[in-house]
């Protein structure tokens, strides 16, 4: 079997032409000997904003790989894949983020709930999970409840799943399940559900994205109670110990945390709670290698930050059509927005103190920085403009990539 290694990190490239970048900060923390595997990932849809293809990502990967000596394993993530978009991403991808949250509370039939129930004796009950203080109990009209609500997800994971498999090969590629895109977060009992219900459905997952408490908006700091995600996620970790061995599922099993980026508040926790279990981790940054661009093409002199100034300006014109598609994990004040006018008069050094993630920083704008980051479709529209001020000023965009990566995200979630 494809084997995921017990570290790894996904990284995204909108435009494919950081992925050398990225390396560099894996290379780094393998020399602090910390080994961190990369998964360089993009969603469909992200490939339909932008107009490019799955073997792009592949591409620029190989290309960084083979420049750097990269020896350890690497992966190409087909992330958020339903059955109908999965397809363009078999000849490039050997990781596959199978997203279930549109069949989350599709009601199963009685029959299958019935099934399921009699399959699973074990779940009724008082049920002790070595590592989780309190016995988890489930009445019988609770399990039942929860089967009617993530039973269908599960078989969603199990019809996409096959699917792969039946094209690339049992055991060719790495899959991952994610329940996380939906209102509200699974207690433990839930997740034990899901994990049985998977095992059902013969899915070798390697890694699950459930969903925790709190705000995960893209490119800022979580919001939420940090004692609250503590406790999450260590059952969450207990749990999956319980399922591998209950339920035979793979043994590298783990957590992944689909951070929308820059969750530095909640890497503490992380680190600690991986450390004190033995445990795995996969984790996802979305999309702020996308904003480092911004960051390095403000700072790279005026024709960089005239073009920052612009795609700001249509993303002002624009707002309701891009965040739409992520109202759900965005939160944009109106109001901290400022005017055409008045970022007429910002040099290059604020536009990358605007958007660079220092939340201490005087000029730091979270909400600029939230409307930019689901805004990097409006830089594909630039086309040959914008990626070619990418690759004249690839050093100073990649030393920002670089830093951002290693020293805001690796170094807190691995090194301390």
């Amino acid at each position: 079997m494809l084997r995921l290694s017990r570290f790894s990190f996904g990284v995204g490239d909108r435009f494919a032409h950081q992925a050398s970048a990225q390396l560099k900060a894996f290379q780094r923390l393998l020399g602090e000997g910390v080994e961190v595997v990369p998964v360089w990932n993009k969603s469909n849809r992200e490939h339909s904003f932008i107009g490019s293809q799955p073997e792009s990502v592949r591409q620029a990967a190989q290309e960084a790989v083979a420049q750097s000596g990269w020896s350890l394993p690497w992966h190409t993530d087909a992330d958020h894949i339903r059955l109908e978009t999965v397809d363009r991403f078999l000849d490039s991808s050997d990781f596959y983020t199978i997203d279930v949250a549109d069949s989350i509370g599709q009601v199963a039939s009685r029959d299958s709930v019935v099934h399921f129930l009699e399959s699973h004796p074990e779940l009724f009950g008082q049920l002790h999970i070595q590592g989780i203080d309190q016995a988890i109990f489930l009445s019988g009209d609770a399990l039942e409840e929860i089967v009617a609500k993530y039973l269908v997800a599960c078989q969603e994971a199990g019809r996409i799943y096959r699917y792969i498999s039946n094209k690339l090969g049992e055991g060719n590629f790495i899959a991952e399940v994610s329940v996380d895109e939906t209102d509200s977060p699974q207690t433990p009992q839930e997740l034990l559900v899901i994990l049985a219900a998977l095992a059902d459905q013969k899915v070798r997952l390697q890694t699950i994205a459930p969903k925790f408490t709190g705000r995960f908006n893209k490119g800022v700091d979580y919001v939420g109670d940090l004692e609250q995600f503590a406790r999450e996620f260590q059952d969450d970790l207990c749990v999956l110990a319980h399922a591998v061995t209950q339920y035979g599922l793979p043994d590298n099993l783990k957590l992944s945390v689909h951070s929308g980026s820059d969750k530095f508040s909640i890497y503490p926790i992380i680190r600690q709670a991986i450390a004190s279990r033995k445990a795995g981790l996969h984790i996802k940054t979305a999309g702020t290698t996308w904003l480092e661009e911004l960051i390095g093409l403000a700072e790279s002199g005026q024709e960089g930050t005239t073009l920052v100034r612009e795609i700001y300006g249509l993303a002002l014109e624009q707002i309701g059509a891009l965040t739409e598609p992520y109202a759900s994990v965005i939160d944009i004040r109106m109001s901290e927005l400022p005017s055409l006018l008045t970022v007429g008069l910002w040099d290059g050094h604020q536009w990358a103190n605007t958007l660079r993630h220092i939340p201490g920083h005087p000029q730091y704008n979270a909400s600029v920085r939230q409307l930019l980051h689901v805004s990097f479709k409006l830089a594909a529209k630039k086309g040959s403009r914008y990626t070619d001020l990418l690759v004249a000023h690839r050093e100073i965009i990649g030393k920002n990539v670089f830093e951002n990566l290693y020293t805001r995200h690796m170094k807190p979630l691995f090194l301390g």
